[in-house]
């Protein structure tokens, strides 16, 4: 298919009650955001890099729960001009844009997430725990490529639960899934779950929402993208674990804290 006949940057407008759910919820679903077309054009090039970046060859029992829960491949756009297409998608960015209610923002960094078949759960846990910056305006596309159900481990989230900041100290683990359900339960915040998803829906989630996603117990690979937006005006925060002080030489390019984040791997989106 010729490149110029997939264009995925015209607006996409959200309307001002789903702007407000998200806001208040810290996640939303969003239908259709993509259509079949755009999203298997997407979905071959994306299918191909991962293929072809991806360094675990681990078999599932031998790795531990993170390492079961899913393929992670990161910054597939600096690899690959048909996904850089797509994560620098200015439709994307703009819905980013509008549910953040901030004039533009910049890319933290993109991930394609498959989860095999009999992959394990992805425990509960907080997205920006793993991020050295200093702000709360940060929000992560979730776009699953082909369609899926329950079966194949759709994400749940805890309404409400970005307004806490930073709540537990916990990388994704055992621990992380056992200490937040707790969380959630003696908070009593409702969780919110999908039963299905079509190719080229996306859910949307603040960087502090907690949520999970069970294994894949079917017999197909959950394979989903994702990107990860900042406001742009964004500051490095000083490391504040192992992982963020990875993010910050990874996606920072070892940027000094205080600094505003604006680097070659950061551009601006929207």
């Amino acid at each position: 298919m010729n490149t110029k006949t997939i264009q995925i940057d015209e607006p996409m407008e959200i309307p001002a009650s789903e702007i407000k759910a998200f806001r208040e919820n810290g996640h939303t679903l969003i239908r259709s955001v993509l259509n079949k077309a755009e999203v298997n054009y997407y979905r071959e090039a994306i299918v191909k890099a991962v293929s072809v970046y991806n360094t675990e060859k681990r078999k599932m029992e031998d790795r531990d729960t993170y390492g079961k829960a899913f393929l992670q491949i990161m910054n597939l756009w600096c690899v690959d001009d048909i996904v850089k297409e797509f994560v620098f998608s200015r439709r994307l960015a703009g819905i980013a844009t509008n549910l953040l209610g901030v004039k533009n923002v910049r890319l933290y960094h993109d991930q394609a997430l498959f989860k095999e078949p009999g992959g394990g759960p992805t425990p509960w846990h907080q997205d920006q725990y793993y991020w050295p910056l200093d702000t709360s305006n940060c929000v992560t596309m979730w776009m699953p490529l082909v369609d899926i159900n329950q079966e194949m481990g759709i994400m749940a989230f805890a309404s409400g639960s970005h307004t806490g900041g930073s709540v537990l100290d916990y990388e994704i683990s055992d621990k992380s899934e056992m200490e937040f359900d707790h969380y959630i339960h003696e908070k009593k915040m409702s969780v919110q779950k999908t039963t299905s998803m079509n190719a080229g829906d996306a859910t949307f989630h603040y960087g502090f929402t907690i949520h999970n996603a069970p294994g894949n117990k079917s017999d197909k690979m959950r394979e989903v993208m994702t990107i990860i937006y900042m406001s742009d005006g964004a500051k490095v925060a000083a490391p504040k674990n192992v992982y963020q002080e990875n993010d910050l030489k990874s996606w920072l390019q070892n940027a000094p804290v205080g600094h505003r984040v604006s680097s070659s791997l950061n551009p601006l989106l929207g």
